[in-house]
C-alpha cells in the first residue's frame, strides 16, 4: 500500500507533457544536487530536449545536498526512490551495499558507452560485487595554485614535489604582507580533510592497509603529519577553511594554496562581484590568473605523485524503470554531455573522454567550453593550453582513502564525524605529537567500522 500511495504521488507531481508528436507514456524522476537556480534551467533544457527525442518524460527535481541522504533513506523506505540520482561519491559505495542503487543497470550503461571511455580512477572508486555502483559523470581534482611571479624572481622550482613546496613557503614567507602557505586548519570543516588527505596520498598513505584493515598508524602517516605541521606554520593563525584561503589568495596575500578548480571563475577577474586585489594593484585585468601556476599531482618522500579528486555520479536506483533510466544516464554522457558540463565548466572536468570513434571528443569539447558571470571566457583561451593540461591531466588517476578498496560506507564515517580535522587540529595546536596523532586517528577510524 505505501509503493502504491507513493507511486500516485509522485504522478501528481509529474506535469504532463508530450513526446515526439504523441503522450509520453513514460516518466521518470531525477533527483540532482545541482541544485542552484541556473543549473536547474540547464537540467530542465536537457530534459526536454531528452523528451523529444525519446518520449519519456523526466522530472528535475533539485536536492540540496546537506538534505540528500535524509531524503534518499526517507524515500528508500517508502519504496519511493527517484530513478536516476546525481550524487557526490562519498555517498555512492554505502548506497550500493544498502540496496539503493541498481548495479546491474549501472554496468549496462557503462558496457554500451564502453568503459575504456572512461578514467580509469572515477571507475575504480566506485567498483562493487558485480561491477560498478554508479555511472561517473563529471568531476574536479585538488590543485596546488601558486604564485609564478613569485617565484620566478627567486628561481623556485615548481611546487609539485614536498621539498618544493616547503622551500618556496619559507622562501616567500613575508607576514603579514604574504604568507607562504596558507593551510587548512578548521576542525569543523570537511575541506581540512580534503587539503590533508590530498598531501596523504601524496605520501603513500592509504586507509587500509594490503590485508584490507584500517592501517593509519605509520611511519607514512607520521612523515605527513609532521610536514603538514610545518606548512601550517607559514599560514596564519586561526582555524583556516576554503573561504579564507580563497580570500587571502585573491588578495594577494597567499604564495600557495590547495583549491579546487572552481577558483578559476573567480581568479580570472572576470566577476564584477570578487576582486582580485592584485589585478587592480596593477590596473591589469587577469594578471593573478595569468600569473598562477598549477600542480594537479604532488610527490611526497614515500609515494608517487597523487591528485585528491571528487567525482558526481549517476546513481540508477532499484525502484527505477531501468530501460528509461539507462537512456536518460547514457544520453547525459553523449549527446547531453558537453551542456551538462557546461552548467559550470571549471570544475566539471569529462571524466568520460570521448567515443570509440573520437576518444578525445568531449575533452575537446570541454576546452571550448565557457566559465564567468558577469563575463564569459573559455577556459582554454583564457588560461592557456598548458593550464588546461594540467587540470585535466589527473583525472585518469584520482584518488581518494577508501574507495576501491571496500570501505567506502566507513569513509562516508569518517567525513560525516570529521574526525580526521579534529585529530589533525590537536595536533596542530601541540596538544598531541605527530606519533599519538597517528594513533588516535587509526584508533578512532577503526571505532566507527
Amino acid at each position: 500500500m505505501k509503493r502504491l500511495v507513493a507511486l500516485v504521488f509522485l504522478l501528481l507531481l509529474v506535469p504532463l507533457t508530450t513526446g515526439t508528436g504523441a503522450a509520453a507514456d513514460r516518466r521518470i524522476v531525477f533527483w540532482t544536487v545541482e541544485a542552484e537556480k541556473d543549473r536547474v534551467e540547464v537540467q530542465n533544457r536537457l530534459a526536454d530536449d531528452f523528451r523529444k527525442r525519446t518520449g519519456i518524460a523526466v522530472q528535475v527535481v533539485p536536492v540540496r545536498e546537506n538534505r540528500l541522504v535524509q531524503r534518499i533513506m526517507a524515500a528508500f523506505a517508502a519504496r519511493s526512490l527517484p530513478d536516476v540520482v546525481f550524487h557526490p561519491l562519498d555517498f555512492t559505495i554505502g548506497w550500493a551495499e544498502a540496496g539503493i542503487l541498481d548495479i546491474q543497470s549501472a554496468v549496462r550503461v557503462l558496457n554500451h558507452l564502453d568503459p575504456g571511455t572512461f578514467g580509469r580512477g572515477p571507475l575504480d572508486m566506485v567498483q562493487a560485487r558485480g561491477g560498478h555502483a554508479a555511472v561517473p559523470v563529471d568531476g574536479w581534482g585538488q590543485l596546488l595554485l601558486y604564485r609564478r611571479d613569485l617565484f620566478g624572481p627567486k628561481s623556485l622550482a615548481v611546487p609539485d614535489h614536498w621539498a618544493a613546496i616547503l622551500g618556496a613557503a619559507g622562501a616567500l614567507h613575508r607576514p603579514p604582507e604574504v604568507w607562504g602557505f596558507e593551510a587548512a586548519t578548521d576542525p569543523g570543516q570537511v575541506y581540512t580533510q580534503q587539503v590533508f588527505e590530498h598531501f596523504a596520498l601524496s605520501n603513500g598513505v592509504r586507509l587500509v592497509g594490503a590485508d584490507g584493515r584500517v592501517d593509519l598508524d605509520t611511519p607514512a602517516m607520521v612523515e605527513t603529519l609532521e610536514f603538514y605541521k610545518s606548512l601550517a606554520g607559514f599560514s596564519p593563525s586561526g582555524n583556516l577553511y576554503w573561504l579564507h584561503t580563497r580570500l587571502d589568495y585573491l588578495s594577494g596575500r597567499a604564495a600557495m594554496i590547495v583549491w579546487s578548480p572552481f577558483i578559476l571563475d573567480e581568479l580570472s577577474g572576470l566577476r564584477r562581484d570578487q576582486p582580485v586585489v592584485p589585478d587592480l594593484a596593477r590596473d591589469n585585468p587577469g594578471f593573478l590568473a595569468k600569473n598562477t601556476g598549477f600542480v594537479s599531482r604532488i610527490k611526497g618522500p614515500a609515494g608517487g605523485p597523487a591528485q585528491y579528486g571528487q567525482v558526481g555520479y549517476l546513481g540508477i536506483t532499484v525502484d527505477a524503470d531501468r530501460g528509461s533510466a539507462e537512456k536518460w544516464v547514457e544520453y547525459l554522457l553523449s549527446d547531453g554531455y558537453l551542456t551538462w558540463l557546461g552548467m559550470a565548466a571549471e570544475g566539471k572536468l569529462p571524466v568520460r573522454k570521448g567515443t570509440a570513434d573520437d576518444p578525445e571528443r568531449f575533452v575537446r569539447g570541454w576546452k571550448n567550453l565557457e566559465f564567468g558571470v558577469t563575463t564569459r571566457a573559455r577556459i582554454s583561451e583564457f588560461y592557456g593550453e598548458e593550464t588546461v593540461r594540467s587540470i585535466i591531466a589527473g583525472v585518469d588517476e584520482f584518488d581518494r582513502w577508501g574507495f576501491g578498496r571496500g570501505k567506502g560506507a566507513l569513509v562516508a564515517k569518517i567525513y560525516g564525524t570529521k574526525v580526521v580535522p579534529e585529530v589533525l587540529k590537536t595536533f596542530l595546536d601541540g596538544r598531541i605529537d605527530a606519533r599519538q596523532a597517528a594513533r588516535t586517528l587509526d584508533r578512532k577510524i577503526k571505532a566507527l567500522e
